[in-house]
C-alpha cells in the first residue's frame, strides 16, 4: 500500500506549503495547504479516506478541483482534465501568480 502522506505530498508541494496536523483520537488529520502565507485549502481527512487509496485520490481530486475554480478555470474543462486518460495538465491559471494544478496521481 502506497503511504497516504506521500501522495498527499507529491500531489501539491510543488506549488504549496503542506500542513498535516493529527486532529482526534479517531485518525483523522487535517490538511492545510498555502501560498504566500495565504491558506488556499483546508481539508479534514478520516482515517478511512486516509487509508483507502481510492478515497484518497478523489480527496485529492475533489481539492485540486476547487482550488482550480478559485483560479478562473473552466470547470468543464477541470472536469476533462480529471477524466482524461493521459493525465494531461490544464494550461496556467488566468491569474497572474497562482500556482498551476496538475490532475492526476
Amino acid at each position: 500500500m502506497d503511504n497516504p502522506f506521500q501522495l498527499i505530498t507529491d500531489a501539491f508541494a510543488p506549488d504549496y506549503q503542506i500542513n498535516l496536523s493529527i486532529q482526534g483520537l479517531d485518525g483523522s488529520i487535517m490538511l492545510t495547504l498555502s501560498n504566500s502565507g495565504r491558506v488556499v485549502a483546508k481539508r479534514m481527512i478520516s482515517a478511512e479516506q486516509r487509508n483507502d487509496p481510492k478515497r484518497l485520490k478523489r480527496l485529492v481530486q475533489s481539492i485540486q478541483f476547487g482550488i482550480a475554480i478559485e483560479q478562473g478555470h473552466s470547470a468543464v474543462a477541470i472536469l476533462e482534465a480529471m477524466t482524461d486518460g493521459d493525465n494531461r495538465n490544464l494550461p496556467p491559471p488566468p491569474v497572474k501568480g497562482q500556482p498551476r494544478i496538475a490532475f492526476g496521481l
